[in-house]
């Protein structure tokens, strides 16, 4: 049931993508605010997930897991239900709410129901899996239901998982109780400065980074999180430890994962519309593409599970990073025609058995040796970090990408399409090498954030390989 919940989660910051042209068309929503249909939700999720994993070792991570699912649930049937583009976008940030109640929940309940060793090393490797196959399930399952059943089946169909995943979780023990209070002035400095810190790279990438708005939500986050922190460390019920960043390793966890999400969620984003707008695949095409990339992340995360029983995790993370960075950069080689089967396969394939070659070792270390009431918090931080991540992502290798197009022939895709309209061979091929040349650049950033987190990986984090089935101390 944790596995599903995460599946859902991580599905949704996906699905939705494919299906952004026909809901454009349907609901007549303006291009400028088409891109919040992605963007409420990661907002909602990134700005939301301390308070959610506060709130679960407080009051029951059972309990707060059901009734996030509840919300995603509700959230889904109203976005499918939408009449208008605010009330789709309304709907996506109630479904960031109940994924940020949800997701530290999910993985506490693994960090503190299975023992160390093989039992959690297991769980945290389906955990991951789940994680992966969830991005590549969105990409499928988006362009299957869009070119099928329709844009709405694409949030319909989490009503049944959900209530799935509600019916499940009562048969999960739940954890004890904590004492404390929830930090209130904590909490409302951290989403607010969570939210407009990705507000801000999200806008940043959308109208540049010296816009007004843009510039305004750096400084807000500037403010407030800064508070934040001053608060925490004065605070006797904080609602962020600040003792669990003095461990070397977790602090190197949660670093490379933001850089290690950075790079891969970007490349779906570049790669996605570099298979739509230059190769021309339909919908259903672009997602079944990607699926190699799910196929990577359930042979990567199998094979991490016992390497890391017998390797030191910082090795496992590093090699994995230096993996995906390398095929990442592969893939910005892309031309105007490449065999799919030499080229963007295996490329795909090697970028998802390097991700989950990193992202188990950091999940499992990011909650090595937490104590049993801060498990949800140290979970919430490190999903929090990956949001980030796919945000800033999103923001800066759009912006790279578009940047590079820009300077070599501005408006590219609309003189794309006007030459295949008017049968013009200079002006695509004119057109073509622009976008190549931006999808291309912004690809290459993605591998170099992926390099750096393999570096971070490399020099920060010293845990040793899990041992015995000890379980967490309290």
């Amino acid at each position: 049931m944790i596995a599903t919940a995460q599946l859902m989660l991580v599905l949704d910051d996906s699905i939705a993508n494919i299906a952004l042209p026909t809901i454009q068309n349907e609901l007549g929503v303006a291009s400028a605010n088409l891109p919040w249909v992605i963007n409420a939700y990661i907002l909602a999720f990134g700005g939301l997930l301390l308070f959610g994993g506060r709130v679960g070792d407080l009051f029951g991570r059972r309990r707060v897991l059901q009734l996030g699912m509840a919300i995603f649930t509700v959230a889904s049937l109203l976005a499918g239900l939408a009449t208008s583009g605010l009330m789709l976008i309304a709907a996506r940030g109630l479904q960031g709410i109940g994924a940020a109640l949800t997701a530290p929940s999910a993985l506490a309940l693994i960090a503190t129901t299975f023992p160390e060793g093989k039992p959690r090393n297991k769980a945290m490797a389906v955990y991951g899996a789940m994680s992966g196959v969830g991005i590549v399930a969105g990409l499928l399952l988006g362009g299957l239901l869009t070119g099928t059943l329709g844009w709405r089946a694409v949030f319909f169909i989490n009503i049944p998982i959900g209530l799935l995943v509600l019916v499940g979780a009562r048969t999960l023990v739940e954890a004890e109780l904590h004492r404390g209070r929830l930090d209130v002035a904590g909490a409302l400095s951290s989403i607010g400065g969570m939210v407009a810190l990705v507000h801000g790279v999200t806008r940043g990438g959308e109208h540049g980074w010296g816009d007004s708005l843009t510039i305004a939500s750096f400084a807000v986050a500037a403010v407030l999180l800064p508070v934040f922190v001053f608060g925490q460390s004065r605070s006797r019920s904080p609602l962020v430890p600040l003792s669990l960043f003095r461990d070397r390793s977790r602090a190197g966890s949660y670093l490379a994962m933001l850089l290690l999400a950075f790079g891969p969620m970007g490349a779906f984003y570049l790669l996605t519309l570099y298979m739509q707008h230059v190769l021309a695949f339909s919908p259903i095409r672009t997602g079944l593409s990607w699926l190699p990339f799910g196929f990577g992340i359930m042979l990567g995360a199998g094979i991490t599970t016992k390497l890391v029983t017998k390797v030191a995790p910082r090795g496992v993370a590093a090699a994995g990073m230096v993996l995906c960075s390398a095929a990442v950069f592969w893939l910005s080689t892309l031309g105007h025609d490449p065999s799919y089967a030499a080229h963007i396969l295996p490329a795909i394939f090697l970028t998802a058995f390097g991700f989950a070659m990193g992202f188990v070792p950091l999940t499992l270390t990011a909650v090595e040796g937490v104590r049993a009431q801060e498990s949800g918090i140290a979970s919430a931080l490190l999903n929090a970090s990956q949001q980030i991540g796919v945000a800033l992502g999103l923001a800066l290798l759009s912006t790279v990408a578009v940047t590079a197009t820009d300077a070599r022939l501005p408006r590219a895709l609309d003189a794309l399409y006007a030459g295949r309209e008017a049968g013009d061979p200079v002006l695509i091929q004119a057109a073509s090498d622009a976008l190549i040349r931006g999808y291309g650049s912004g690809l290459a950033v993605g591998a170099v954030a992926i390099a750096v987190a393999a570096l971070l990986a490399a020099v920060l984090i010293t845990a040793r390989r899990p041992t015995g089935d000890v379980r967490p101390g309290v």
